[in-house]
C-alpha cells in the first residue's frame, strides 16, 4: 500500500512535518478532525470529549474486548479557525511521554482536492526519535486512508 501520508523528521529537531493531500474538499476534511461521530470512526476511537473553539479541549479513548481502557489521550485547543487550523496539545495518559504541541493547517488546492499540513513539536529531539521509532508513520497513513474513504461516502 502506496503511503501517501509524508512525514519529513530532519536529524536534530524537536518537531516534525507531516503532509498529505486529499481527494476532499477542504471543508469535508477539517470536518473529519471537528465532527466526533466522524473523528471516532477513522480514529477507531471513543471522543469522549471534542471542544472545537479556542480555550477547548478534547479526550479520547479506546478499550479492548472487555472494556478495558488500553489508550487514552487528551489535550487542550490553543486555537481554531474553521477550514484553516487548529493549534493543540497532545497527552497520553499511562505513557512516559511528554505532552506535544501540534499545529494543523487546512489547505484548499482545488475545489475538489485539499492538504493537511502538521507540525508537531516535541520536548526534546530523543522524544521525537523514540516516537518516530513506533509504527507511528504506517498507523497514520492507514488512519488517514480511512478517513478519506469514510468522508468520501458523505459526498
Amino acid at each position: 500500500m502506496e503511503k501517501k501520508t509524508k512525514i519529513h523528521a530532519e536529524d536534530d529537531r524537536h518537531d516534525l512535518i507531516i503532509t498529505r493531500e486529499f481527494d476532499l474538499p477542504v471543508e469535508l476534511l477539517f470536518k473529519a478532525y471537528v465532527e466526533p461521530e466522524i473523528v471516532a470512526q477513522w480514529m477507531g476511537t471513543k471522543v469522549v470529549k471534542l471542544e472545537n473553539k479556542k480555550h477547548g479541549g478534547w479526550e479520547f479513548e479506546t478499550s479492548d474486548a472487555n472494556g478495558n481502557v488500553v489508550f487514552k489521550a487528551n489535550g487542550a485547543i490553543h486555537d481554531f479557525v474553521p477550514n484553516e487550523k487548529i493549534v493543540r496539545t497532545f497527552e497520553m495518559d499511562n505513557i512516559n511521554f511528554a505532552p506535544q504541541l501540534e499545529f494543523l493547517e487546512f489547505e484548499k488546492i482545488t475545489d475538489e482536492t485539499s492538504k493537511l499540513t502538521m507540525q508537531i513539536i516535541y520536548k526534546s529531539v530523543e522524544h521525537r526519535m523514540t516516537q518516530l521509532k513506533l509504527p507511528f508513520a504506517q498507523g497514520l497513513n492507514m488512519a488517514h486512508n480511512k478517513l478519506e474513504e469514510i468522508v468520501t461516502n458523505l459526498k
